[in-house]
């Protein structure tokens, strides 16, 4: 398995009340070649990971309509699509979207930690794509558990190409689902809902970090 064709089997996907970012064109937010667009940015970010030698994956639930529905990146908003290249090496990825940059919550303090912490990473869902209420295309759900076991080969097929050293679960609902894995995982609470506080301390501690860490703005991810 290689990166194009990881990609190419993601886009493959079609399930209801699920948005495909790698397929699925939204007529209010997406420029006419988005899906194209979110292809290539997951594609070289694959790519740089395994340039850089990526030991780390970071593993949250599924895409939020705010973040990775629209920039194709998992935990990544149009804010932090820069920042995103930066972390693996200094790579190129587009906005796939029209109008001003949109920010999501969760997108932005896992930024803000990945910047303090200075090392490269991937970013992925349980679930890579954004499951959505039926009828509402703008919501956030939680995958069901069919959805779940239909995109486990996904997850297993990244894994082979990373070869990772550590997995890290953000959330439970993220550490209940990798238990198909059988592997070890760190488990650190999601920044949604009060929990931003415990996310960062909980990165801190993993990474060795006393406190919290100073910035290096003069030194790219």
């Amino acid at each position: 398995m290689n990166p194009k064709s990881f990609v190419s089997r993601l886009a493959d996907v079609a399930l209801p009340s699920v948005f495909n970012p790698y397929n699925d064109r939204c007529s209010v937010h997406d420029r006419a070649d988005a899906p194209a667009r979110r292809r290539k940015n997951l594609e070289l970010f694959i790519e740089a990971a395994l340039d850089n030698r990526v030991r780390t994956i970071w593993i949250a639930r599924d895409l939020g309509y705010r973040g990775g529905r629209r920039t194709g990146v998992a935990l990544t908003d149009d804010v932090h699509l820069e920042d995103a290249g930066r972390l693996l090496g200094g790579i190129t990825l587009q906005r796939a979207t029209r109008g001003p940059a949109v920010a999501e919550r969760t997108a932005a303090v896992v930024w803000k930690v990945l910047g303090e912490l200075e090392q490269p990473v991937f970013l992925w869902n349980v679930f890579p794509f954004h499951p959505h209420e039926p009828k509402d295309p703008f919501s956030n759900r939680c995958h069901t558990r069919e959805e779940r076991l239909f995109a486990l080969p996904f997850l297993q097929m990244l894994i082979e190409m990373l070869r990772p050293e550590q997995l890290v679960a953000i959330g439970r609902d993220a550490q209940l689902a990798l238990k198909d894995l059988d592997r070890p995982v760190a488990l650190i609470r999601h920044p949604s809902y009060g929990g931003q506080s415990e996310f960062m301390s909980g990165l801190y501690s993993l990474y060795g970090v006393s406190g919290r860490p100073r910035t290096h703005k003069s030194t790219p991810l």
